[in-house]
């Protein structure tokens, strides 16, 4: 009976280290990964914010005029070689949807009419701001202004 007992012991008592040992790797994964997407957004941001002031031109894809969704495509594309869709609704349908309280520094706001009906996308920048390329240049705005009406946020699929 002592026996049984302390194998069931030693058993639980392996099992828990394991499952400690598998929280701490999870926790330094995720530590890793939020570390990377900064690193990456650092790199997108300082790329997006040398052309603040560039004109906007309907269809242009950079480097020294842009549309909304040429702007995201050009700056992802030169600073993370990652390459967009060309169109607003196109880079909406393609990545990955997230809401408004998972939005993070890099992700993606559309705004539009309805989700099949996007017109317009920046890149968000921290406390309400995104980046994107609209009728004044590429300026930097609060992405709650009553012009726009938000429709998605995304995560660039890096």
């Amino acid at each position: 009976m002592k026996k049984v007992n302390l194998t069931k012991l030693l058993v639980s008592f392996i099992a828990f280290v394991s499952l400690l040992a598998m929280g701490a790797s999870f926790s330094a994964s995720a530590n890793s990964n939020s570390s990377s997407h900064q690193s990456t957004y650092k790199q997108v941001y300082k790329e997006a914010v040398k052309h603040l002031n560039q004109p906007y031109v309907y269809g242009a894809e950079g480097p020294t005029s842009f549309d909304c969704s040429g702007f995201v495509d050009y700056i992802y594309q030169k600073s993370a070689n990652v390459t967009l869709p060309r169109t607003a609704q196109d880079q909406f349908n393609q990545e990955k949807r997230i809401s408004r309280k998972h939005l993070k520094k890099g992700n993606l706001v559309f705004f539009g009419y309805s989700k099949r009906s996007i017109s317009h996308v920046g890149m968000y920048i921290g406390h309400g701001q995104m980046i994107d390329a609209q009728n004044r240049g590429v300026v930097k705005e609060n992405i709650d202004a009553p012009w726009w009406n938000i429709e998605g946020y995304a995560k660039i699929n890096m």
